[in-house]
């Protein structure tokens, strides 16, 4: 018999991506428990590295060398990404719930959700300063600012060793910049007080040096937006952090979980009060052993943790114990390439520490950029021909990157009583005096979320509909779910068709049946019927002057290939799946103008271009320059990489040019956007549809060149 993936039987759920579920998430990789299906949920696609920050904020460290990617770490770990924020856990229902109003369901879960440094008691810091933790939100509020001109004036509220080095870095990276700058460090009692005197005069005299000023004994009453206003006295700043100790998330009070000062409670396991649930990082207390807040220590709790997880999804009791280390090494960066370090009350200070410090962050962020490449497994000794060359190169993509090629499917309709020519995207029924269309689409899985999933097979499904310019009635659903237990199944089916109801009512459909079962992997498929309000708009209607629009970028087959192999950013991969969940029926109603329209979609644009010029006996010229592509695409298309259905799509026009930006066109895409012929005294609809916020791009014109594609 052959092998076949074990089926999943216990929910994993990570809710944050700090640094402990980062490190789990990679060890898991390496080696996963069988059965276990793994969620991570964080509120953006990556996870900056605390330790890293100070040399950021300096200017010596790009964005992307600051940031975990968690969406090539989870591909790796075979964990499926959520990015949202939780707002609530319920353990006794054992469900996360997201400010979006998702429920993720789980049977272990873990919390590594940092801390904040908000201070919303403060009057005025909301509207008008930035916590320093969260990282990521303040590190690109900190870019902004940056990037301006003329003279700072920067104020940071804390005086402990976070608030000196971000002091000490924008101070280094305004001068670096040619800016004028005053920086200011505030402290209600005594600056650096945790540190021993020798550290902190060291840091002193690095103040000086740096030309920040510290104001200690101040208590700020207020963040306006000229300044910080201490006591009756303002003092101007243009950009105000505040980095005055660390505060637990909110939310946490709502979970029923033991706290500590707002901080979860745990114990030497790290687990809660609730048994299958821990805590860890920044956002836990260690009840047994307290420790200051420092990365190091959720660095060491991961190994622990794994097992911890691992023993209660199995259903052992058999914990291992945390043992935290007293004192550990703290290397201060001060603002330049120099750093100091103390360690049981030795400080030492200069360039070398800052490399020593450097070689130790980036020794860390290698661990998550070097992921060991994710491979096929090896052909059995005996095989049938034609395997090896079937399965080289690639593996099959997802979405309509999984589709049969048009010159196969075409010519297997032709020989079973279909036309020569490519059809409509939708069947046309006439029914009395109505004209209705129906069409059906399906995807297999590229993304691991069912939810998000669910929302790309809907829209895919509902552009057939959209480019016939009609309007989405009823429609049915076809599910195919990889073996699962059947608690874990209706799980992944309720967040399936939560999302399907919510994606079709938008639309106007009600879904009114469907098909469920299990297979080999899951598969989401929907058919819709739609009602035409005129005469369905079609393929065969393009007259030459025609303008081609185009309502959103191309390039999404190739980026979920690449997000397939663990090489697409993360932040790449969010954006395509935004733009293609973007609904395409406003854009459809207003196109209602065209002579002729399609979704591009599998065929890639170049060849729902070509099935209309074959329809309606004309040709086309494209401009290259002006078509649309999704952020990375290019980047993407400038390597050796393409989607599984690229190469027969580029054969359909063996005579169009080659390079990066030319492929694009030939790129399958998912859920793309509707392609128009409008007559040139329709292009007003380019305005209408800018307004109505689509990214609409005029990309070329139809030609009498009856057959011609020529890209320019």
């Amino acid at each position: 018999m052959q092998d076949k993936p074990l089926p999943y039987t216990r929910d994993l759920l990570l809710i944050g991506g700090g640094h402990t579920h980062a490190l789990v998430l990679r060890m898991w990789g390496m080696s996963a428990l069988p059965g276990a299906r793994v969620t991570v949920i964080n509120p953006e696609p990556t996870a900056p590295y605390s330790g890293m920050l100070p040399g950021h904020l300096a200017g010596h460290y790009d964005r992307r060398a600051l940031d975990i990617d968690l969406v090539q770490l989870g591909r790796f770990a075979g964990a499926r990404v959520i990015v949202g924020r939780v707002t609530g856990l319920d353990t006794d229902a054992r469900v996360a719930k997201l400010e979006d109003g998702r429920q993720i369901a789980f049977d272990v879960a873990s919390v590594d959700v940092g801390i904040t440094s908000d201070m919303p008691a403060l009057p005025g810091f909301a509207a008008n300063a930035v916590p320093a933790k969260p990282l990521g939100p303040f590190a690109s509020a900190w870019g902004r600012y940056l990037e301006g001109n003329g003279p700072a004036k920067v104020a940071v509220i804390g005086g402990g060793v976070a608030g000196a080095e971000i002091a000490l870095a924008m101070a280094h990276a305004l001068g670096a910049r040619g800016r004028s700058a005053e920086v200011h460090l505030i402290e209600r009692d005594t600056a650096l007080s945790a540190l021993p005197p020798r550290s902190a005069a060291r840091l002193r005299t690095a103040f000086a040096g740096m030309g920040v000023t510290v104001h200690e004994g101040a208590d700020v009453s207020a963040v306006t937006e000229d300044g910080v206003m201490i006591g009756d006295r303002l003092l101007e700043a243009g950009f105000v952090c505040g980095a005055a100790g660390a505060r637990p998330q909110a939310w946490l009070n709502e979970t029923g979980l033991a706290l500590h000062d707002g901080f979860v409670a745990v114990g030497p396991t790290l687990e809660t009060s609730v048994t299958g649930t821990f805590a860890t990082g920044d956002c836990a207390h260690m009840t047994a052993s307290p420790r200051p807040k420092a990365g190091v220590y959720a660095v060491r709790q991961a190994p622990v943790l794994l097992h911890n997880l691992r023993a209660r999804l199995s259903g052992q009791d058999r914990l291992k114990r945390y043992r935290p280390q007293r004192d550990y090494l703290k290397l201060i960066s001060l603002g330049e390439k120099a750093a100091l370090g103390d360690r049981f009350g030795m400080t030492f200070q200069g360039k070398w520490v800052w490399r020593w410090k450097d070689l130790i962050d980036r020794t860390f962020m290698d661990k998550f950029r070097n992921l060991p490449a994710m491979t096929q497994p090896a052909l059995p000794r005996d095989h049938a021909d034609g395997l090896a060359d079937l399965l080289a190169g690639k593996p099959l993509c997802g979405g309509c990157g999984a589709k049969v090629g048009q010159e196969a499917l075409m010519a297997a309709l032709a020989e079973t009583g279909g036309t020569a020519l490519p059809g409509d995207d939708a069947a046309v029924l006439t029914m009395g005096a109505e004209r209705m269309v129906l069409s059906t689409d399906h995807l297999r899985e590229m993304v691991r979320d069912p939810e998000v999933m669910t929302r790309l097979a809907a829209h895919h499904a509902l552009g057939d509909i959209w480019a016939m310019g009609a309007e989405p009635q009823s429609a049915t659903a076809n599910i195919v779910l990889p073996q699962m237990a059947p608690r874990l199944a209706g799980r992944t089916l309720r967040e399936i068709m939560s999302a399907a109801h919510e994606v079709m009512a938008e639309a106007g459909a009600t879904i009114v049946g469907g098909h469920t079962s299990q297979g080999a992997e899951m598969t989401i498929g929907f058919t819709i019927l739609g009602r035409a309000p005129g005469t369905p708009i079609t393929l065969d209607g393009a007259l030459p002057g025609d303008i081609l629009v185009l309502t959103k970028p191309i390039g999404s087959g190739l980026i979920m290939a690449a997000e397939m192999q663990g090489l697409a950013e993360g932040d790449w991969v969010v954006g395509a799946l935004r733009q293609m969940t973007r609904s395409q029926g406003a854009a459809s109603r207003l196109l209602r103008v065209a002579h002729a329209m399609t979704d591009v979609t599998g065929f890639g644009l170049a060849g729902h271009l070509r099935n209309i010029c074959l329809n309606s006996a004309v040709g086309a010229e494209l401009r290259l320059d002006d078509v649309p592509l999704l952020e990375g695409a290019l980047e993407l298309a400038q390597t050796d990489l393409r989607a599984s259905l690229f190469a027969e799509n580029r054969a359909l026009l063996p005579d169009a040019p080659s390079g990066p930006r030319a492929d694009l066109l030939f790129d399958p895409q998912t859920a793309g956007g509707l392609m128009a012929a409008v007559p040139e005294a329709e292009r007003g609809v380019l305005a209408r549809l800018r307004e109505a916020g689509y990214p609409v791009a005029e990309i070329g014109r139809i030609t009498d060149r009856v057959g011609q594609i020529s890209i320019v």
